[in-house]
């Protein structure tokens, strides 16, 4: 028989088919298998595999023979087979046990045009696969080669790349698209039908998903506080122990607005407590009015009741109060209907009809106001900083919402004034002087002719410095002395015939203030640094009487220095408007019998300023330039010569002011401590240049300083007010 020479032509290969139809081992005597394999359910002739260590080329020649399709093999599909059946199967499930033993060797079967391609596993992805997407209800199972897309609803999709990865085969990829939260997954058939197990049971809705609890009479604020101490969070265990439990924990925040509860928990059970204890806490009270005390964390309390009062008014006062303490609460111009005639039959047998025939009474607005039943009053503590409110509930959650609104953390403004003065002062002066004062006797009452030069002011003429040589100024003084001489009416002074003058100065300054400041938003700040000067500015002494009575002087003192006077005013797009008054002023002469003369630079402006950035609020650029020639007419033009008949003075002041300013928003609770540490840092290394060195003999006396920086607590978390 042919059959039993196709059996010698496989080596360690059986095939028993059982049956009354004769089996042909020619593949054209058969029909063509379809691709899929729910088109081989039918049944057919049992059969019986039983392949031992048989090469895997041999395997696919006789599958290809039962099941009538066509293989292609890549020249990299090496290696044996080991099938054994101990019972028949049939025909039909030949080609899903080959599939499973493809899959032990590290095979796949990629079916495409009617021929089914046999390549590595790790090739099995470039190669087109059926696709199926989340509207594909019907997936075939089994060993072959998919490519299914899963879109996620709850979960993210890049999240659960690392949960499925390690059950999806080496070679096989998983890519997670977020764009459409998608996962794409090409693997064996069978896997993806428990891959699609895994991911519905994981993309569930969340249980931590936040839930809005409306409030009827109570106030959400205060209901919130409650809860949130009723409900706190486990605090962690102490070092070496477990860490609270997180499914315990809970987030309750209070929506104004709305006057809800927004609350959000791992624990859906902690969720369902609190909307029963909130349902116990939300009901009406029997009171027209109750009593509630609000503690401010923030705001100034009497001034938040000055607020809350001018938007009650009491008695139409229009916003003005009866008085500092408290004041009632009255609602004005009330709207009244007037009653509807009753439909259906009264006690007269009036029926529908009747009653359509009474004239209908329209609605009519009241002019004049009424209170209402239920009056409140407002009342600040500023021991305490607390409000009392009495009000109904209604009332009292509309002021307690406004007050929440007002009883926030203001920021603060940290301000920063450079004021740079660089100051140029360069002088020269040159001259010659000469004096005769020992003339010969021109008469009988022996008068004598002088004569000479004199320029200059006090400490730089000739005629001065002969009366007192210690008053010459500064600079080069030569002359030529011959002795002394005595002028009736002046004295004897020096008889100087000759002085050569000369100076040269040159002197700058540089004065660099850094005055800062530290204020609350909208408050006024003022710093100065400088001292308290007295100014005359009366005196009054009586003389010629009896008894002359003490005399005395009226001062008035003023201060002089840096003085930084801010008002900052932050918006809401963070820029800060400032309204400066900046003062520089210094004492520059004592000897004044009026009084000290003073020197003052101030600006006053208000400027428009974004957070962090330095502007120039003021400045002055001031040259002074002075060309002095002092000469004797006609000599004094001589050439050359003329230079023993002249003084000639230089003089160039030049001042540059300039006034900058740099403000910092600091609107979080441990905004200012990079500024404060860094000031006091600064402060500490100032002192410890300032430390003395050891002496020999002289004891250590010890240097005051600062004490070293504290560590920063961290702030309480839920704080009751």
């Amino acid at each position: 028989m042919k059959l039993v020479r196709t059996l010698h032509l496989l080596p360690a290969l059986s095939l028993v088919f059982a049956g009354s139809e004769a089996w042909s081992a020619e593949p054209a005597a058969r029909p063509a298998a379809p691709s899929t394999s729910t088109s081989r359910t039918a049944g057919g002739d049992p059969v019986t595999l039983n392949f031992i260590n048989a090469d895997i080329e041999g395997v696919v020649k006789a599958v290809s023979e039962i099941t009538g399709k066509n293989f292609v093999l890549d020249p990299r599909v090496k290696g044996t087979v080991n099938i054994v059946s101990a019972k028949p199967i049939q025909k039909s499930l030949v080609y899903d046990v080959f599939l499973s033993a493809l899959r032990l060797q590290g095979f796949a079967a990629i079916e495409e045009r009617g021929t089914v391609m046999i390549v590595p596993e790790a090739d099995a992805k470039l190669h087109s696969s059926p696709t199926y997407g989340p509207q594909d209800k019907s997936r075939p199972a089994g060993d072959q080669m998919r490519t299914q897309v899963f879109t996620l609803k709850y979960e993210s999709a890049a999240q659960l790349v690392p949960i499925l990865r390690p059950l999806i085969a080496p070679n096989n990829p998983i890519t997670a698209y977020p764009g459409g939260n998608s996962l794409v997954i090409t693997d064996y058939a069978s896997n993806l039908v428990r891959i699609e197990k895994i991911i519905d049971s994981i993309d569930q809705p969340s249980g931590s998903d936040g839930v809005v609890i409306p409030l009827k009479y109570a106030s959400a604020l205060d209901v919130a506080q409650s809860v949130n101490r009723l409900f706190a969070e486990t605090p962690a265990g102490a070092s070496g122990q477990a860490a609270a439990d997180t499914s315990q924990r809970m987030t309750i925040i209070a929506d104004t607005r709305s006057n809800s509860l927004l609350a959000r928990s791992d624990n859906p059970s902690r969720l369902a407590k609190l909307r029963s204890l909130v349902t116990l806490l939300d009901t009406p009270t029997s009171a027209a009015g109750n009593m509630h005390v609000v503690h401010l964390r923030n705001a100034e309390a009497v001034k938040v009741a000055e607020t809350l009062r001018a938007i009650y008014p009491g008695n139409g006062a229009g916003g003005q109060s009866k008085s500092a303490g408290a004041l009632p609460l009255a609602a004005t111009a009330p709207i009244t209907m007037a009653p509807l005639p009753s439909i259906g039959t009264g006690p007269g047998g009036s029926s529908l009809a009747a009653a359509q025939a009474q004239p209908y009474t329209p609605l009519s607005f009241s002019s004049q106001a009424q209170p209402v039943a239920a009056p409140g009053i407002i009342q600040a503590d500023a021991a305490t900083n607390s409000i009392i409110i009495t009000a109904p509930d209604a009332i009292y959650n509309d002021l307690r919402a406004v007050i929440d609104k007002l009883d926030t953390r203001r920021a603060q403004v940290y301000v920063e004034a450079l004021i740079a003065e660089v100051t140029a002062n360069k002088a020269a002066e040159l001259g010659v002087q000469w004096q005769y004062l020992n003339g010969a006797a021109t008469g009988s009452d022996n008068t004598k002719a002088f004569g000479g030069t004199n320029f200059g002011g006090a400490g730089t003429n000739i005629f001065g410095i002969a009366q007192n040589p210690t008053s010459a100024g500064r600079g080069l003084n030569v002359g030529v002395v011959k002795g002394s001489i005595t002028i009736p009416g002046v004295g004897t002074i020096s008889d100087i015939g000759f002085l050569i003058r000369a100076l040269a100065a040159d002197s700058s300054n540089n004065i660099l203030s850094t005055p800062t400041l530290l204020t609350l938003d909208n408050e006024e700040a003022r710093i100065v640094v400088g001292q308290n000067v007295p100014f005359l500015t009366g005196s009054y002494a009586v003389s010629g009487a009896a008894t002359t009575p003490t005399p005395f002087q009226t001062v008035m003192r003023q201060d002089v220095g840096i003085t930084l006077r801010i008002k900052p005013q932050i918006s809401e797009s963070g820029s800060v408007r400032l309204q400066i008054y900046q003062e520089v002023s210094t004492v520059i002469d004592n000897t004044n019998p009026a009084g000290p003369i003073t020197n003052k630079r101030s600006v006053e402006s208000m400027v428009l300023v974004d957070d962090g950035q330095i502007i120039v609020i003021g400045g002055l650029i001031d040259d002074n330039y002075r060309d002095t020639v002092e000469k004797v007419p006609v000599l004094g033009d001589l050439p050359l010569l003329g230079s023993l008949f002249q003084y000639k003075s230089r003089a160039r002041v030049k001042t540059n002011l300039m006034v900058f300013l740099r403000p910092s928003v600091l609107r979080e609770p441990h905004s200012a401590d990079g500024v404060t540490f860094g000031r006091y840092d600064y402060i500490i290394g100032e002192q410890d240049k300032l430390r003395p060195k050891p002496g020999g003999v002289l004891p250590d006396m010890g240097l005051p300083a600062l004490p070293p920086l504290p560590a920063a607590a961290p702030p309480a978390a839920n704080a009751p007010r």
